[in-house]
This record gives C-alpha cells, sequence and structure tokens, in this order.
C-alpha cells in the first residue's frame, strides 16, 4: 500500500525561495522510489511509508540546517484518494490495521529506537484519524499511548498531540500515520 503527501515548507527567511529550492534536492535519493511534483504551493510525494517518511525528514533537516526557522505542514493519506488510475495506489490488501495494536505498537517503538539523530530539535504535531476502521476510538487511544513512551512525547494538546526532539526519532514515530506539523526549534 502506498501513501500519498501533500507538503508545504515555510523558511522564515528574506531568501524563502532559495532555501526551499535547496532543500528539495535533499529528495533527489528519493525520485527512483517516489512520485515527487512540486508546484508553487506544496510538493506531492507518493510512494510506499518506507520511503515517504525518511524523504520528508530529510527534506525538512536540509530546510532546518539553513539555521532559519522552519515549518512543515503535511498531510498523509494511507491509499491515494483520487488516483484510482495509479498503480501504486491500488491496495494489495485490506487498508485497515494490520495485525493487533499491541504489534504494531512494538513495531513502532522499535523504529523510533533504531533511528538515527540528524542534529536537528524539531518540535511537531501529530493528529490520527483512523477511517473506516471499526474500532476507531481503540485505534487512537493505541497511538497514544505509543506517542507517550515513544521518548519524543511534547503532551498532549487539543485536537493532536506534541511531540519534540531530533528529526530521526520524531520522523520515525509517523509511519502511516495521518496529519502532521514541523517546526525547526531553537537551541536555548
Amino acid at each position: 500500500m502506498y501513501s500519498g503527501a501533500q507538503i508545504s515548507l515555510y523558511p522564515m527567511a528574506d531568501d524563502f525561495v532559495g532555501i526551499i529550492l535547496g532543500s528539495i534536492r535533499a529528495l533527489d535519493p528519493y525520485r527512483q522510489s517516489l512520485r515527487i511534483e512540486a508546484d508553487d504551493l506544496s510538493t506531492l510525494l507518493v510512494g510506499a511509508p518506507e520511503q515517504l517518511f525518511p524523504a520528508m525528514r530529510d527534506l525538512f533537516v536540509a530546510a532546518a540546517r539553513s539555521g532559519t526557522h522552519c515549518v512543515l505542514s503535511a498531510c498523509v493519506s494511507r491509499g491515494c484518494p483520487g488516483e484510482p488510475d495509479d498503480p501504486r495506489c491500488t491496495p494489495s490488501t485490506d487498508i485497515g490495521a494490520e495485525g493487533p495494536i499491541a504489534t504494531r505498537i512494538a513495531a513502532a517503538q522499535a523504529r523510533v529506537n533504531a533511528a538515527q539523530a540528524t542534529g536537528v530539535s524539531v518540535a511537531a504535531q501529530f493528529s490520527h484519524y483512523p477511517l473506516s476502521h471499526g474500532q476507531y476510538m481503540d485505534e487512537i487511544y493505541g497511538v497514544i499511548d505509543f506517542l507517550k513512551n515513544s521518548g519524543v512525547f511534547g503532551g498532549p494538546k487539543n485536537f493532536c498531540t506534541r511531540l519534540a526532539g531530533d528529526a530521526g526519532p520524531v520522523f520515525s514515530t509517523w509511519s502511516r500515520r495521518s496529519c502532521i506539523s514541523a517546526r525547526r526549534r531553537r537551541a536555548t
């Protein structure tokens, strides 16, 4: 199953265009495995989550390394609504939950624990909307429990959860999840 992401990068600098265009080069290693389309508003990424989330991380880290305050806003969809003719978007299996929540949480925690540090500290907001999942509140509470124990939990917020820490582990928490927003944290 492939995912799609509409992402927008907002560096708070006079040279925001240069920072954005320079950061887009961080997507070059993913061009063989992702469909990438950039325009004046956002960038579309379509592909396997195992490639999609690292590509978003690398794009954000490239922009954040400019030293300016940066925001990445992304809406990620599992599957590709609106693109039924794209073979990458055709579900190979049911797009519901893949196994028991406890098993999926353990696998997600292992990914976060194995994530390489980038040296870029971020704060993020995360929301998870498991559409068409029969026991959706169990799914949401399972994700919240995972986030609380992930090592990057920054606290609850209305309609989302705050995450904070190095970009590597923070982006690793998002594998196959919903809407996210991240910004570079200023060093204190």
